[in-house]
């Protein structure tokens, strides 16, 4: 969670200035954090983020945009549940902020959604929608093949209103139930990258582009890695297996095999696992591969006719399943 951590600390620092924006943000952030609670017959709004600094940014902006106060309550972590969280709550004008940032149309009934002033708003308002909802409730998992970011959501019209948003802002997000829990999910690389640019994360953008450049090296460095790996244990079976043969060769043809066809073919029965290439720098004097290669060529064409002459089993008798198993 170090990731989502270093994001949510950015985005609580952004400076906004836009009164519009700043609406967006904190309409987000009541709906994906909060709830409305009826408390001695009065509207109590509670937001429980994970952050300090989220809770401060979202204290500073109910005050400094609606004029309403709110209280920080500290809770401690237990059970599942690791390290404390803290829960901006409303309670004397929790019915009038409720209504200006849109939790409760103009007849007192919740919205299940976003306002339509949100959601037909600008695009610095979507940014500010998907940064509200990711201090809210997302994350931010490393790169990687299973790399997402994603923002749980309290239903699934607040799932869609936040599609919507990824939509104005170019961006193909896809809204999914998961056990019973509504989620907002993106995980294509560029896509991710992209939208933290659009809420503001640039240092915690740098990080993550950073850690997936080096999985991808290191990603294409073992299937480098495993390909050569998968080569040279082809190579070595085929040589084992070519060893095999030239050992039949030179037990067909007996006294009968020409010197230098002998020779290389005793190279081969003496260094079974080595490449032609390295039998050639083995040889004395040195030979090419092509030249070790076609000796052994041809001292196997001479022993499989005379095999076929003499009607006995060829080169081909000493191979095992073994040898040629992969």
């Amino acid at each position: 969670m170090a990731l989502t951590a270093s994001v949510k600390e950015e985005l609580s620092r952004l400076d906004i200035k836009k009164s519009s924006v700043r609406k967006a943000e904190v309409s987000a952030m009541l709906r994906f954090a909060g709830g409305l609670h009826i408390i001695s017959g009065r509207i109590v709004i509670e937001a429980e983020v994970d952050l300090a600094s989220t809770a401060r940014r979202l204290r500073a902006a109910i005050a400094e945009v609606y004029g309403h106060q709110s209280e920080i309550i500290v809770v401690s972590g237990g059970g599942l549940r690791r390290g404390s969280r803290y829960v901006v709550r409303v309670v004397r004008d929790g019915e009038a902020l409720a209504r200006q940032t849109g939790l409760l149309d103009g007849r007192g009934r919740p919205v299940r959604g976003l306002p339509s002033a949100v959601v037909n708003g600008s695009a610095a308002d979507a940014e500010a929608v998907w940064r509200g909802a990711f201090l809210a409730h997302g994350s931010l998992t490393e790169p990687g093949r299973s790399s997402s970011l994603e923002v749980t959501c309290p239903g699934p019209e607040s799932a869609l209103a936040l599609v919507g948003a990824a939509r104005r802002l170019s961006i193909q997000a896809k809204a999914r139930e998961v056990r019973g829990v509504d989620r907002v999910v993106i995980r294509d690389g560029d896509t991710i990258a992209a939208l933290l640019t659009r809420m503001g994360a640039h240092d915690a953008l740098m990080v993550w582009e950073e850690r997936r450049m080096r999985k991808e090296v290191r990603a294409t460095a073992n299937r480098l890695a495993n390909f050569d790996d998968a080569n040279l244990r082809r190579s070595a079976q085929a040589a084992v297996a070519a060893g095999a043969r030239v050992d039949r060769a030179l037990e067909i043809l007996g006294d009968d095999v020409p010197d230098h066809l002998k020779y290389a073919g005793e190279l081969r029965v003496a260094h079974k696992q080595a490449s032609l290439d390295e039998l050639g720098r083995l040889a004395d004097p040195v030979m090419t591969k092509d030249a070790i290669a076609g000796r052994i060529r041809r001292l196997l064409a001479m022993a499989d006719k005379r095999a076929l002459d003499l009607g006995i089993p060829g080169t081909d008798a000493n191979v095992t399943p073994e040898m040629l198993d992969e």
